[in-house]
């Protein structure tokens, strides 16, 4: 929840005019609600794609204060996040609603970006592989594994999210390679060629390293997007990553 009319314009001006040597890697951005349409012009003859950060997982109806799928697909976003940990968290969103809306985005024709991830306590429990079993559980249960071929994951270790502590390399690829390997048994061409992104204080400086893992394609970046060279910088790493 940041940004507004004229900072959003300077930000994703200064994102776009860095793009031009972004070849090989996907670049987007997902503005609060009352904005999108506005960046949906400005990043319309560009290859900057737009997002949402959330969507109700309904269709239509007396759902005040919602927005449905087919309202985003309509102006102009092609992603949508689903199951951000602050929505689980602050919110009470359950992986069981995380499905439903993941579901409802791809009826709509969006590409969900599906949030899954440990808490500190949970971490420390050793659970972190049993929770993320169960998140990702919850929406194959409703969509199938097929249906991660239009999908993307992110990993989002909470312990890790605005507090300053990142995971290792090592730790974010042992994440993604379960995740990975969760879908691989049950499809395995749906898990090579899946997109999992790294959710958790990715920056310029440690992208580089985290980019470098072979399970890790990408990062869904909070602070670090804020400030058009602070953004352009991890894409830049992502750039060389693929080189």
């Amino acid at each position: 929840m940041n940004g507004d009319s004229a900072a959003n314009a300077a930000l994703v001006a200064g994102i776009i005019a860095g793009l031009e040597a972004s070849d090989g890697v996907d670049v987007l951005v997902c503005p609060p609600y009352p904005y999108l349409a506005a960046v949906a012009a400005q990043v319309s003859d560009s290859s900057l794609l737009l997002g949402a950060q959330s969507v109700s997982e309904h269709t239509a109806g007396a759902f005040t204060g919602e927005v449905a799928p087919a309202m985003l697909q309509e102006i102009g976003c092609r992603y949508v996040i689903v199951g951000h940990s602050e929505r689980r968290a602050l919110y009470g969103e359950t992986s069981e609603q995380v499905a439903a809306k993941f579901q409802a985005a791809q009826d709509a024709g969006l590409t969900p970006i599906l949030c899954v991830g440990e808490s500190l306590e949970e971490r420390e429990a050793m659970a972190t592989e049993s929770v993320i079993a169960g998140q990702v559980a919850a929406v194959v249960a409703v969509s199938g594994v097929d249906a991660f071929a239009s999908a993307v994951i992110a990993y989002e270790p909470v312990w890790a999210i605005g507090t300053g502590e990142v995971a290792t390399p090592e730790q974010a690829q042992d994440a993604h390679f379960h995740i990975r390997g969760l879908l691989a048994a049950e499809n395995a061409d749906v898990a090579a060629n899946l997109q999992i992104l790294y959710g958790g204080s990715m920056k310029g400086e440690n992208a580089p390293g985290l980019l470098s893992m072979p399970d890790i394609d990408g990062g869904l970046i909070g602070g670090a997007s804020l400030k058009s060279a602070d953004f352009l910088a991890i894409v830049n790493a992502g750039v060389e990553a693929v080189r």
